[in-house]
């Protein structure tokens, strides 16, 4: 292998909790490199999840789940506008149809004034039939949440590797790390060991979501993750308004249950189920499992339209035996962030300031004064005015190429999406950083084009892209 390159730290993995951590080490004067095995950040739970901001009564008062919950939907309101990441408070109900069971909603209640949540209610039917009109009928009482909110999970994840870039940290994709070891007596060192060469490290942080044991078990005690397997659906924007606060039902053993929710792009979003599975790559929608989302959300609304469904999905959960987030330093200078399952999408820019207090607390590194805290997002070509629109056409003609009719995107907001920092490399990538692709036809008109844009831009073949 050729010979290593220094860093002050390294963080394996590029979902949320190692982006997050990402961003708040771009603060300091340090050396930073991302090391991620998947060909773009937020490739694993991140991409497949709910994309909800938990107000934080669920967790279990005392644990880091509660903390970190809690402190993450206060960062996430100022984060969301530095970093212009869709974001909206539209609280949560959590809906009880039994009077027998109400004494479960009690406790939630009393949970989320131990973690300190704001502005928790218990409601009457009556007042969440009026909030909702399409609950199911029966229902007897429910718990409201009015800080809930929802975010875009990957564009919140592009936005802080976007962020961390502009302020000097390296991002390396396509690079799976096969073997960390940690120098002893004077050498104190981490040797990091990957497909794309190798890399020395005065710390490590430890990010890789369900693969996150095993780059644990390269130097540490041993742990085991189990994935567990969560399926949804996606409905069409004409179904926007459906609901218009995130419903859950009573949590089970299994977790928060399956929840019916609008997203920061206004789809709807239906799931999870949860399976626990042994592969940690099968990310396969199942008839089964679909099957119990749908039961499960018929309990919770009425007439649900799923005629109006344009994608079907599927995301692994990290779960531990602990059943709380493992964030610790099993040998100096080597941290894991394991087990982040939910809340964590909640907890990950809190996750990400306790990683970092982590760093500096061994590495005392200076503030960088040259801190950039905001990153512009993309311009939305289809969120602007008509005179807007017009304005950057003339300014720049490929505004007036329309690329994907179903999300309005241009040809000027794909170009931009592979020019900036942790640019798009494959499809995949742009449809999370423009939205191409993910309208009703799933990409079915868009997809040569943008394969056309693609290539032109990278210096490469269609072939090429296709065949990735």
């Amino acid at each position: 292998m050729s010979q290593s390159k220094h860093y002050n730290t390294i963080i394996v993995g590029a979902g949320i909790s190692g982006c997050a951590a990402a961003w708040a080490l771009g603060k300091y004067k340090l050396k930073t490199l991302v090391l991620e095995a998947q060909d773009d950040v937020a490739c694993g739970a991140t991409k497949a999840n709910s994309g909800i901001v938990h107000a934080g009564y669920d967790c279990v008062p005392g644990t880091l789940k509660a903390r970190l919950n809690v402190r993450g939907a206060e960062i996430f309101p100022t984060l969301a506008q530095d970093l212009e990441i869709p974001y909206k408070v539209n609280g949560s109900l959590v809906l009880c149809f039994s009077k027998d069971s109400h004494s479960q909603l009690e406790e939630l209640y009393q949970r989320g004034q131990a973690n300190g949540v704001p502005g928790l209610q218990l409601l009457s039917a009556k007042e969440a039939y009026k909030m909702e009109p399409n609950l199911a009928p029966g229902l007897y009482s429910a718990l409201w949440a009015k800080t809930a909110a929802i975010v875009c999970p990957y564009e919140a994840t592009i936005a802080m590797a976007e962020n961390a870039a502009e302020n000097g940290v390296e991002f390396l994709l396509n690079t799976a790390v096969t073997k960390i070891s940690k120098g002893t007596g004077a050498e104190t060192l981490f040797t990091i060991e990957t497909e794309n060469g190798i890399f020395t490290s005065d710390t490590v942080i430890n990010a890789a979501g369900v693969s996150a044991d095993s780059i644990n078990n390269f130097v540490a005690k041993k742990h085991e993750i189990l994935p567990q397997r969560g399926e949804y659906y996606l409905l069409d924007k004409a179904h926007s308004g459906f609901v218009n606060c995130t419903l859950f039902p009573l949590p089970g053993p299994k977790g928060k249950g399956i929840l019916i929710a609008p997203t920061t792009h206004g789809n709807i979003i239906v799931g999870p189920n949860a399976e626990d599975i042994s592969d940690k790559a099968d990310t396969a929608t199942t008839r089964a499992g679909l099957d119990e989302v749908m039961q499960g959300v018929g309990l919770t609304v009425k007439d649900l339209p799923i005629w109006g469904r344009i994608t079907t999905f599927s995301g692994l959960r990290a779960k531990h035996v602990s059943k709380d987030f493992v964030i610790d330093q099993p040998v100096p200078g080597f941290i894991n962030a394991l087990a982040i399952d939910s809340p964590g999408l909640s907890a990950a820019p809190a996750i990400g300031e306790m990683l970092t207090g982590m760093v500096t607390e061994i590495l005392k590194p200076e503030p960088k004064p040259e801190y950039k805290s905001k990153r512009p997002a993309i311009k939305r070509f289809s969120h602007m005015s008509f005179e807007e629109q017009a304005a950057l056409i003339k300014e720049n003609p490929r505004y007036g190429q329309m690329v994907c009719r179903c999300e309005m995107v241009t040809e000027a907001e794909v170009i931009e999406s592979i020019r900036r920092p942790v640019g798009a490399r494959n499809l995949a990538a742009i449809k999370r950083r423009t939205r191409a692709q993910m309208g009703r036809c799933q990409g079915g008109f868009c997809s040569p084009k943008l394969a056309e844009i693609l290539a032109k831009e990278l210096g490469i073949s269609e072939e090429s892209i296709w065949t990735c």
